[in-house]
């Protein structure tokens, strides 16, 4: 992979894929949590209108006053919007149904497609000192997603690690082809990220190696497993490392954590370089 050079902060990552249900969310929450055990401050931007990002950090619809709805169709002030979370240093822009009009309500904006990018430019975002954006974005390739693209500096894309899990990511790729074409030149994959992965399953293992072999270095090292912690998680409205977290599934957020620090550490807080990614074998 080739050098990059980190942009001034706060650098942000898109957690996209259009396929629902391969740890997108869990991913986004579980991360972000990671990225503040290792001493960053983070903000996690809700874009995904069933808003299970926002619930799986404590923050109830009727707590959701404003939300990325307002952030983006109303152009309310980011700063009045986020919410401090349960875990000091990790905020949220909640999401609420409403953003399921977005499109219908967005298509005759002419930037239609950069609200998000510059939403989170505005000078109230810097009174917050951050590290890190994470955006959830929806399980769809819609105007939602395209925002959270163009708004990014890099995409996460998890991938579950299961029969068909290659197909419909040259879509995604396409995708961001064409946003780096007309929008965003120097979006780039952070990484693709291998979810619930099971290495006692033979299938797993194919899919694991088959990815490895399309894609090359652009997987992480790091891989997810399946593991029962991680889906409890969300209905006690935490991540699972604050509800469990000596179990695999918060071991392997961290690792995930130190690689991608590893490669853009946060200056004067925190160095990973040189550490084991801790995963259980």
């Amino acid at each position: 992979m080739s050098e990059f050079v980190a942009p001034s902060t706060p650098r942000i990552l898109a957690v996209v894929n259009q396929k629902g249900g391969v740890g997108k969310t869990t991913t986004a929450i579980n991360l972000a949590a990671a990225f503040v055990e290792c001493g960053a401050r983070v903000l996690l931007v809700d874009l995904d209108p069933q808003g299970n990002a926002s619930t799986g950090l404590g923050i109830a619809p009727a707590q959701r006053k404003l939300s990325t709805f307002d952030l983006l169709v109303d152009e309310v002030a980011i700063g009045e919007v986020v919410q401090e979370t349960a875990i000091s240093g990790l905020y949220l822009c909640p999401a609420s149904s409403d953003l399921s009009s977005a499109d219908i309500e967005l298509v005759s904006r002419e930037k239609r497609s950069f609200l998000l990018h510059d939403a989170l430019r505005q000078p109230d975002v810097s009174s917050f000192n951050l590290d890190y954006i994470l955006i959830d974005c929806p399980p769809s390739l819609n105007v939602l997603t395209v925002n959270g693209l163009v708004a990014s500096h890099a995409v996460l894309v998890p991938l579950q690690t299961e029969f068909f899990a290659l197909e419909g990511l040259s879509q995604l790729m396409l995708t961001i082809r064409e946003v780096r074409q007309a929008a965003n030149p120097t979006l780039r994959i952070e990484g693709v990220l291998l979810t619930m992965h099971d290495l006692r399953n033979r299938l797993a293992q194919q899919v694991e190696n088959d990815a490895r072999d399309a894609l090359g270095e652009l997987v992480f090292k790091t891989t997810i497993p399946r593991n029962v912690r991680v889906s409890e998680a969300p209905s006690y409205a935490q991540p699972v490392l604050t509800y469990d977290g000596s179990s695999k599934g918060s071991v392997a957020y961290r690792a995930l954590a130190k690689e991608i620090l590893a490669r853009h550490p946060l200056v004067g807080k925190v160095n990973v370089k040189g550490q084991g990614d801790g995963q259980e074998k």
